[in-house]
């Protein structure tokens, strides 16, 4: 496994040395666009409309339009300027309960290693935070931009997840209900039902993304020039009564419950 970044973790007067590892891959099924008539890759290239003409990469600027049609150009020098002082530093800020962290926060996870040096550093501080129970809450500069992040402590190591500055959250009054549903106590205790019912311990394996297999095995099927079979959509189910349909979902989980026992010799 390559990092991704290397740096050291620093709070209070401490630096932790780490080496910064991706904890995810992106395995989203990606496609070409290709001309119809020759099945060629199609090309994309940058176009001046004022200048009519095409322009290459030492052409192109950044710019910020702070009113339509209006910029003000902004070179990488002066970015990379704002982020020196602490592109090799996750800055922890404050230690929190992981349970006041709503999961919206988070988006994005990585792992913490020790670097080369400071292996003592490393396993006292995640030691501590074991002893505590508590996570850090940071800061760090990755592609010239600072991001609020959360470091704790996982079984083989510790992680860091990136996460969105609350002005980033988009609030969600405007969704709320503008009146109270009323609902039957009994539809309250028969979804109650439905619920201990379904639920399980959490196993990550078990969950699997469905259409990406299918979708790669259409794929291979065509690469091998076997006929397609394409699924037929599902038609929406007609509306029926809540309280049927919460009965019926709870003799549904029965009769599966029963099929999964082992029957005896």
């Amino acid at each position: 496994m390559r990092s991704l970044w290397n740096g050291a973790i620093s709070f209070g007067l401490v630096n932790v040395p780490v080496k910064m590892y991706a904890a995810t891959t992106d395995k989203d099924v990606r496609f070409r666009t290709l001309h119809r008539e020759c099945h060629t890759p199609i090309q994309y290239r940058k176009f001046c409309p004022t200048c009519d003409k095409e322009v290459g990469a030492d052409d192109l600027v950044k710019a910020f339009e702070y009113e339509k049609g209006r910029f003000v150009i902004v070179t990488q020098e002066e970015l990379d300027a704002l982020a020196v002082a602490q592109t090799r530093s996750i800055d922890i800020m404050d230690f929190v309960n992981l349970s006041e962290i709503d999961p919206i926060y988070f988006y994005k996870s990585y792992y913490l290693a020790p670097g080369d040096t400071g292996h003592k550093a490393y396993w006292l501080l995640r030691r501590a935070m074991e002893a505590t129970g508590k996570i850090a809450v940071a800061r760090i500069v990755l592609r010239n931009k600072q991001h609020l992040a959360a470091v704790r402590v996982l079984p083989e190591c510790l992680s860091l997840a990136l996460m969105f500055y609350p002005d980033e959250i988009r609030s969600a009054a405007p969704l709320a209900p503008k009146q109270e549903i009323q609902v039957h106590e009994n539809e309250i205790k028969m979804a109650t039902q439905l619920i201990e019912s379904l639920s399980t311990p959490f196993v990550a394996a078990k969950y699997t993304d469905d259409y990406r297999a299918e979708l790669l095995q259409m794929i291979e099927s065509k690469i091998a020039g076997d006929a397609v079979t394409l699924p037929q959509a599902q038609q929406p189910g007609k509306v029926i009564d809540l309280m049927e349909a919460l009965k019926a979902s709870l003799a549904m989980v029965e009769e599966d419950r029963k099929a999964r026992r082992p029957t005896g010799d």
